[in-house]
Formats: structure tokens, C-alpha cells, sequence
């Protein structure tokens, strides 16, 4: 089935049950709504291609908006934040609280954020991948990851560079 058409004619079909897909994970009908039109904007503007199951691919589709409205809530947030802390300064404290479990949107979001890490960690080239590992995450310094892999500084800073570079492409909509 063409993606285009075949994307239009499940999306006409399977309306009701998309939108109710979309209630269910945004918990408002005008969000949902909001939603709904960027997806028919979405898979209108599809264009070529095959895919195996129109369902599946429109559901995902429909999932995907919902993440991204919920990055850029985050977003927003944290930049009023920012800003209210600029202009007043940081609040007072008035004994610490825990901090809140996390949404189930909240978590949903931090597995795919992951997810996706994950994925464009393991398409890093092998050099790449590993000063990655060794610098972020295992905390060493340039000069130790050079010297225990027996390559000068100069082509670690490159390694992390082609790391750092591959990243950014990848997961630009991450926080």
C-alpha cells in the first residue's frame, strides 16, 4: 500500500479510535484534537514509499506527537522557570519536599529518550563509541583516554568531536 493514500484512507477509517488514542494519552479532548490535525497534516503531506502495516505506522505517527508535545511542555516549563528565577530570583525555601514520582508521561518519554540514546550510541563508529564511553561516562579526561588507548589527545578531541556531532543529529529534539 502507498503510504500517502494508504495513510489517508486508515486515518479516515480509524478517526474515532486514533483520537480516543489520543485522549487516553494526553488527557484532554482539545489537545487531542489539536493533535488529530497534525496528523492529517502529517500523513498527508507523506509522500512515496511502501509500508507494510498503514495501522501501525499511523498509531506510531499519533504516539510520536504526543512525545513531542510533551518535550516542548517541558521545555516551556523549564524556561519560565529560568526566567521567573532571573527576574525574582531563586525562590525561598520553605522546607524540602521529595521530589514527585514521575508522570506516567514523564516516563514514558525518559525510556524513549533513552531508547533513542542507545540507538545512536551503537551507530557511533567503534573509536568514536569507545572515547565516548571513557570520557562521558566513565569520567576520564582526555589526556587519560589518549594514553590508555595509546592514541595521541589530538585524536581523542576528534574521536569526541565525530561523537558529539553524531549525537546532536540524532536526538536534536531531546531536551
Amino acid at each position: 500500500m502507498a503510504l500517502s493514500s494508504g495513510l489517508l484512507d486508515v486515518l479516515a477509517r480509524e478517526r474515532g479510535a486514533v483520537r480516543r488514542f489520543l485522549i487516553a494519552r494526553t488527557r484532554s479532548d482539545a489537545l487531542a484534537d489539536d493533535l488529530m490535525s497534525e496528523l492529517w497534516v502529517k500523513a498527508r503531506a507523506a509522500e512515496g514509499g511502501e509500508i507494510g502495516n498503514a495501522t501501525a505506522y499511523l498509531y506510531r505517527m499519533a504516539n510520536n506527537l504526543v512525545l513531542d508535545h510533551l518535550r516542548e511542555e517541558r521545555r516551556r516549563a523549564r524556561r519560565e522557570q529560568d526566567w521567573t528565577s532571573e527576574q525574582i530570583g531563586p525562590l525561598p525555601a520553605t522546607g524540602e519536599a521529595a521530589a514527585p514520582d514521575p508522570s506516567a508521561e514523564d516516563r514514558m518519554i525518559d525510556a524513549d529518550e533513552r531508547r533513542r540514546l542507545a540507538e545512536a550510541i551503537a551507530a557511533l563508529p567503534e573509536g568514536a563509541r569507545r572515547v565516548l564511553r571513557m570520557h562521558k561516562l566513565e569520567g576520564l579526561s582526555h589526556g587519560e583516554v589518549a594514553e590508555s588507548l595509546g592514541i595521541s589527545r589530538s585524536a581523542v578531541e576528534k574521536h569526541m568531536a565525530v561523537a558529539m556531532t553524531h549525537l546532536r543529529r540524532h536526538l536534536g529534539g531531546l531536551r
